[in-house]
């Protein structure tokens, strides 16, 4: 799982194999010689070998400026991206999967075309690889077409209402992948007693991904029961706090063979230098939530983005609430508890979603609005009485925010009327 992460994360991987694919395309064609009775031979390269080597040269040249071109819009695209919106798009970026066919298809051109170097010689004879030198102009025509591509996609892909969508994608399947579908509650996993034996991490870093069967196996061999302390996307640090508690139902003592239970805990718990989306659901709010500091803030003071930036939060809250949240608890086939993971519950969300946010625009009577009208959209989709009082505890903050940070009446009222409507939908519910 962290290496499929990493490799589609990596900018070379797809490159890499397309210039090795070109390379075994190359060899395979350099084998075929076009009868001039053949229907293919008006597909074969007219010239003589010295014209040949002459366009490989050409094409390998002017493949290796166009390389640079597009790696010095890349760099430019990233570093605007990190410094404008929020350095954890990064990962967005190089993930792009459009950026890495138009490199790819770049770099297969050039070594396909170097490589053809080698076996058309400057002889004046006749017999060269004519279908493969004709494979390299097909190859420069397609990298100039990637090229109109690039500059249109780069263009599209720094424009902050394509990041916010983008992102807002990415979380929403997060959310639907890695958390349960109703009821609409939050679960917490049993109190470990006071005999369970703390397990310490060995490494130092994020938590990325927990696998919960890899537990549920080990841990009922013993008739035990792990509890994963972090949540995933929590940071922490080896030998210090717990990473996971263990005990045995049997007294709730320490299990009976503890180095294969921590053997098991390491191998199920992956623990990175970043955050990731494999399992971090909050992550992805976490990045809407940066986009709109940014725009927040006095250097940009642009509270339209911020505003957009809560419209496509509102809808991740909206999805958050109708599914279940807190810990994942995990059974084996007897139905008993063996496995529990730490899990935000729906108030975690939706502090992470409005409380900065709040408190860096309350001065903004739209950036209040904005706020209201996605709680607004959580109270319609919750049911569960604590997600319905994190609901009126996070409105009770804007209103009280508004009323001390917005100077004019006339700007308050819109916000306190929004926010009336806002408690008398949650008491009436």
């Amino acid at each position: 799982m962290a290496l499929g992460e990493y490799l589609r994360g990596a900018l070379w991987v797809l490159p890499g194999a397309a210039a090795a694919l070109a390379l075994v395309a190359g060899s395979l064609l350099s084998r075929v010689r076009i009868a001039p009775d053949s229907v293919w031979h008006p597909l074969a390269f007219a010239g003589t070998a010295d014209d040949a080597r002459q366009a490989l040269i050409t094409i390998a040249s002017t493949v290796v400026t166009v390389i640079a071109l597009v790696l010095g819009l890349t760099i430019v695209t990233l570093q605007l991206a990190s410094t404008q919106f929020s350095p954890r798009l990064l990962r967005n970026f190089l993930r792009d999967r459009p950026n890495q066919v138009v490199l790819a298809t770049f770099v297969a051109t050039f070594a396909y075309s170097t490589a053809g170097l080698y076996t058309v010689r400057a002889t004046g004879g006749a017999d060269f690889p004519r279908l493969a030198v004709s494979g390299a102009i097909a190859l420069i025509f397609l990298s100039l077409g990637m090229l109109v591509f690039f500059v249109h996609h780069i263009v599209h892909s720094i424009k902050i209402d394509t990041i916010m969508t983008s992102v807002a994608e990415v979380a929403g399947r997060a959310v639907r992948a890695y958390t349960p579908e109703g009821p609409g509650i939050d679960r917490m996993g049993p109190v470990p007693p006071p005999g369970a034996l703390a397990l310490a991490a060995t490494r130092s870093g994020y938590v990325q991904t927990v696998q919960p069967a890899l537990l549920v196996e080990a841990a009922a061999g013993q008739d035990a029961v792990v509890a994963i302390v972090p949540r995933v996307g929590d940071h922490i640090v080896a030998g210090t706090a717990p990473l996971a508690m263990a005990w045995s139902r049997r007294g709730g003592g320490p299990p009976a063979d503890v180095p294969a239970l921590a053997r098991a805990v390491q191998h199920a718990v992956q623990i990175g230098t970043e955050r990731t989306l494999q399992q971090d659901v909050m992550f992805g709010l976490r990045q809407l939530v940066d986009i709109a500091l940014r725009a927040l803030s006095p250097a940009v003071n642009d509270p339209y983005t911020g505003v957009q930036t809560l419209d496509r939060l509102a809808v991740l809250v909206d999805a958050l609430g109708r599914r279940t949240l807190g810990d994942d608890i995990r059974t084996d086939a007897a139905g008993v508890v063996r496995a529990v993971v730490a899990g935000p519950a729906f108030a975690d969300y939706l502090d992470l979603a409005c409380g900065q946010i709040r408190r860096y625009g309350a001065g903004e009577p739209a950036v209040c609005l904005a706020l209201l009208r996605l709680l607004t959209t959580a109270a319609a989709s919750v049911t569960d009485p604590r997600r319905r009082a994190a609901v009126a505890g996070q409105a009770r903050l804007v209103l009280a925010a508004a009323e001390s940070r917005i100077a004019q009446p006339a700007d308050r009222s819109a916000v306190r009327e929004l926010g009336a409507r806002l408690m008398t939908l949650q008491t009436s519910a």
